[in-house]
């Protein structure tokens, strides 16, 4: 396997193509990075799928395992100017080394030179997946196991379980007045915003969140608020929650006479239960432990990942095999740069017994 000097000069690489999901032109320019990178460290050059999606195919055996990654990260370009990568103290930073490219690394070194594996890196995972859910549960449902390199929960712990998502926008529309001549006549968006966002609050239930989250309305501040929306966003452990909620965001009603609400969106992952990683979790044990290597906790999470998607249409799954660090989407997202190597002969070793190599 490479020499660690080489794994970060390969992140770096990454980190220093800013990838924000919704430009486009930003994401395709970093598939070009991921797939360069990529070629150069299996041997063969990958299938580009939709100009953002990468996906290789490993040896003449046929495919038993997945490696699942994505390359899109939250930050907007330019974040490089205020977060450059850096190392200092045995820590890595830099946008979007933790949430996943230090991960995207560490699994061409671990794949580098086996058979039967697929490894299949996309472009959209941080906006939902909306143009590769299709592409990714299609290759699950050809694998025996799907092993997702997104990073790991605090202290190294896999991802065992995590809660389904719903997404959800709330359009309200009302009726423009002048806000100062004859407010009466209108119908305020503002006001019955106010009304649906308690009202979704409240669909919140033990370990489901339902939580309102980006608002806009009106237009200037002397006009009663014709129109207004807010989006939604639902975590849940089981499917009969998410059919719950979702019930309850399409029986909204209007509180104000003359209001109209428009509800859209819906589940967009389903959960992955602890059923579907127990077995991958418990080889991963066996590994670390049989290395002399601490074992690695486990832990369920709020977060989304493909994962969900693999899990749902029955694969094995077991997430958070990716990079040991912290500050997920935040300024202080950081890598643990000592555990690389570990993590990556973990990861090698599990690919390697799953598939029947030495």
């Amino acid at each position: 396997m490479a020499e660690l000097r080489d794994m970060l000069a390969d992140v770096r690489a990454l980190v220093e193509c800013e990838s924000p999901s919704d430009d486009l032109v930003a994401v395709a320019r970093s598939a070009e990075v991921v797939a360069e990178l990529g070629t150069g460290i299996l041997g063969v050059a990958p299938e580009r799928i939709d100009g953002i999606h990468l996906r290789w195919r490993l040896g003449a055996d046929p495919s038993r395992v997945l490696l699942l990654g994505h390359h899109d990260t939250v930050w907007p370009i330019g974040t490089l100017a205020d977060l450059p990568y850096s190392i200092d103290g045995g820590i890595l930073r830099g946008p979007g080394c933790f949430d996943m490219k230090t991960g995207l690394v560490m699994a061409f070194h671990a794949a580098a030179g086996l058979d039967g594996v697929t490894l299949l890196v996309t472009g959209d995972e941080e906006i939902g997946s909306l143009t590769s859910r299709e592409l990714i549960e299609q290759e699950a449902r050809g694998a025996s196991a799907a092993l997702v390199l997104e990073a790991s929960a605090d202290g190294g712990a896999l991802k065992c379980e995590r809660k389904g998502t719903s997404i959800y926008e709330v359009r309200i529309v009302g009726r423009a007045a002048h806000a100062g001549l004859e407010p009466e006549r209108g119908v305020n968006a503002t006001v019955e915003l106010a009304h649906q966002v308690l009202a979704v609050s409240a669909l919140a239930d033990g370990a489901t969140t339902v939580t309102p989250t980006v608002a806009h309305a009106g237009t200037t501040t002397n006009t009663v608020p014709a129109e207004a929306t807010f989006a939604v966003d639902v975590r849940a452990g089981t499917p009969a929650e998410q059919d719950r909620v979702d019930r309850a965001m399409r029986a909204l009603r209007p509180v104000l006479p003359g209001a109209v609400l428009e509800v859209t969106g819906g589940p967009n992952r389903p959960p992955l239960d602890a059923s579907a990683s127990a077995s991958l979790y418990a080889r991963a044990c066996r590994i670390a432990a049989d290395g002399g290597r601490p074992v690695p906790g486990r832990a369920a999470v709020g977060g989304a990942s493909d994962g969900n998607f693999t899990a749902g249409v029955g694969t094995p799954t077991l997430d958070g095999l990716g990079a040991v660090g912290g500050g997920a989407h935040a300024a202080d997202e950081h890598v643990v740069i000592a555990e690389i190597p570990p993590r990556t002969a973990l990861l090698r070793t599990l690919v390697s017994q799953l598939v029947g190599q030495p």
